[in-house]
């Protein structure tokens, strides 16, 4: 273990030269212009308005308006010093109903984008997928049809076609986790459904969709960029005599049904027989685990906070701080007998735990099981009820809950790093203020604050902070 304070408040550690540091977004989050430029609807469109989905009734309908305010958002970028920027593309502004011709403007526009950002010396970083399937391929199904697979596969094509001289690292999917068992099985994401089965089918599918649009993309790409896919992996804490099957049953769900197939390994045995009751996996067809399992070059992560988990012994109140929202369907099928323990603050404005060791422990554990492949932190972030107040110079947030986490996450980064683990860079989310999913605007993850009525950018004390510690490439005293 490297050595250090205990509370990962350490300073003046130094990252390597080739380390980048950058922030991230996701499309329907910040681009606002939902109907314009021959977009189509997509999910997130139809479940932001749908009546008791999203806090306050808030859509992505404007957002932070990054549509219309491309040019400023980049100067911005620009002006932190970002050496990365992690964006998405929304497939509807590509294919408005997820097939089809391309929609050329809405090519343009991530041209202007990825153009915007090489001119200023910043590494674009795509994912071609955060969330925001078309709605006409829900409609069919959506990730429960296999069909959607290799639809995606089409669309990364089209992308890949137009923007494949310029992107330096494609990703598949953000966080298929949250896809699938949140969209299809506990009803918290787009599209609202609470069906066990479905979820896992829309596992599988998402899965295979990875696969397919990373070939897809090798056949059209002519620069030489990584691949990657960014996955949610939940660090996962035993507790108590039933702790390790708790875990187990947990890990299999959130982490080895993503991480095994895509590395190699298909399906983890223990899974399938877990979920056993719940379907019969027939979904998986001879040859897809071969088609799944693409090489890549770079994995992300995410990473927020840590889960405390025990079985239920079925009579007691059970607990159920697993992080997210309750719609009253599960986001754990086939261990709907696992309880999730509260944890011990201090925790953010989502509730989430703070434990930047979880990090660290995260890292090296990827790197202790799959040792030849790179790593990169491709969001961590926190929520926090940022108060503006007037400075001598204007309006100031001072925001020193955010910095002394961002602190004490990059240190255990660092400590990774030391230990051996081959971490490529660190993506802070968010680098601004924006739509928080089934939260609305009620949490600001950003570095950047948005004034929702006037949509002007301020950027924090914590985007002064950063931009030194990428400056200097040293965690400030």
């Amino acid at each position: 273990m490297t050595t250090g304070n205990a509370d990962y408040r350490d300073a003046g550690l130094v990252f390597p030269d080739a380390f980048v540091f950058g922030s991230a977004t996701a499309a329907y989050q910040i681009e606002g212009a939902v109907d314009e430029d021959g977009r189509g609807p997509s999910i997130w469109d139809t479940f932001s308005h749908t009546p008791g989905k999203v806090w306050n009734g808030d859509t992505g309908d404007v957002a932070d308006d990054h549509y219309h305010r491309l040019e400023s958002d980049l100067d911005l970028m620009s002006d932190l010093g970002l050496e990365a920027y992690r964006f998405s593309i929304a497939w509807p502004r590509i294919q408005p109903t997820g097939r089809g011709p391309a929609n050329e403007a809405g090519l343009a526009f991530y041209e202007r984008l990825v153009d915007g950002l090489i001119a200023r010396g910043i590494r674009p970083i795509a994912t071609l997928y955060h969330w925001d399937l078309p709605q006409a391929l829900e409609e069919e199904g959506g990730w429960t049809n296999r069909a959607t697979s290799e639809a995606f596969a089409e669309y990364a094509r089209l992308v890949g076609e137009r923007l494949g001289d310029r992107v330096a690292v494609w990703t598949t999917l953000n966080e298929p986790w949250c896809s699938a068992y949140l969209g299809y099985g506990s009803g918290a994401h787009a599209p609202g459904l609470t069906d066990g089965a479905k979820a896992l089918a829309a596992v599988h599918h998402l899965n295979l969709a990875h696969g397919l649009a990373v070939a897809a993309l090798r056949e059209v790409v002519t620069n030489d960029p990584g691949y990657s896919i960014t996955l949610n992996l939940h660090v996962i804490r035993p507790s108590g005599p039933t702790g390790a099957e708790a875990a187990r049953r947990i890990d299999g769900l959130a982490n080895r049904v993503f991480l095994r197939p895509l590395l190699g390994d298909g399906y983890p045995a223990d899974v399938i027989a877990d979920t056993a009751d719940v379907t019969d996996w027939s979904f998986v067809l001879p040859g897809d685990t071969e088609l799944i399992a693409q090489p890549i070059d770079l994995l992300g992560v995410n990473y927020y906070s840590t889960v405390t988990v025990q079985m239920w012994d079925g009579t007691s109140p059970k607990a159920n701080a697993d992080g997210h929202k309750d719609m009253g369907g599960t986001t754990w099928p086939g261990s709907d007998d696992v309880e999730f323990l509260v944890q011990p603050g201090p925790y953010t404005a989502m509730g989430w735990n703070i434990d930047p060791s979880g990090l660290e422990d995260l890292l090296v554990s990827l790197h202790e099981t799959y040792p030849s492949l790179p790593l990169m932190v491709t969001e961590n972030g926190a929520a926090f009820d940022d108060v503006v107040t007037e400075g001598p110079d204007g309006p100031v947030v001072q925001d020193d809950d955010r910095i002394d986490y961002l602190r004490r996450h990059f240190t255990a980064a660092h400590r990774a790093i030391h230990r051996g683990v081959d971490l490529r860079g660190y993506q802070v989310w968010s680098l601004m203020d924006n739509f928080e999913w089934g939260y609305g605007y009620s949490k600001r993850f950003g570095i950047v604050r948005v004034d929702y009525d006037t949509l002007e950018r301020l950027p924090k004390a914590s985007a002064r902070w950063y931009a030194e510690l990428i400056r200097t490439r040293t965690i400030p005293e």
